[in-house]
């Protein structure tokens, strides 16, 4: 997730101060990993910079004075264009999975047992995105379904690589 444009997203909604739209960011978007408030006013001065965001005067308020951040026609123009727009399929063959296969296939080590060993990970991982789902918070279970699936697909591939193992070690093994 690309955190400029879920804050342009957010101030197209309205415009906010910047706790706002990190209460807003780390409750739809920040699950697990709370925007730190740093990069929040990081980011706001960056769009603010490309004229996509204008900061209003500064207010007092409880702590230090606050500025209102509001969305520009360009930023708006941004948000829109980025929401038509597919997100890319996964543009490379390479995987950490893949990789790791291949290299203990080459160096000589247990395959198998690493691939175990993952299978074993990502049940665990599914377990505890199985118990967020129960919670009955629906981002949350959202969230946790599009784990779960690249979860499963990762492990039909650990399926079908543990019965290609043979032959994938003769590859390796020639080339």
């Amino acid at each position: 997730m690309t955190v400029p444009l879920a804050l342009l997203g957010l101030l197209d909604r309205e415009p906010s101060y910047g706790y706002d739209l990190k209460r807003a960011y780390d409750t739809y978007f920040g699950r697990g990993k709370p925007l730190p408030f740093g990069q929040v006013y990081s980011t706001l001065a960056r769009l603010a910079r490309d004229g996509k965001v204008t900061a209003g005067r500064s207010e007092p308020g409880e702590g230090p004075d606050r500025k209102r951040y509001s969305l520009t026609p360009l930023g708006k123009q941004e948000v829109e264009s980025w929401l038509t727009e597919p997100v890319a399929a996964e543009p490379f063959l390479q995987t950490v999975l893949f990789t790791k296969v291949v290299l203990a296939l080459m160096l000589g080590h247990d395959a198998q047992r690493y691939l175990d060993l993952q299978r074993a990970t990502h049940m665990r991982r599914m377990r505890e995105l199985s118990e967020v789902k129960r919670g009955g918070v629906l981002v949350d279970a959202l969230l946790a379904d599009h784990a779960l699936f690249h979860l499963e697909a990762d492990l039909r591939w650990i399926d079908v690589t543990t019965a290609r193992l043979g032959a994938l070690a003769e590859t390796v093994r020639r080339a």
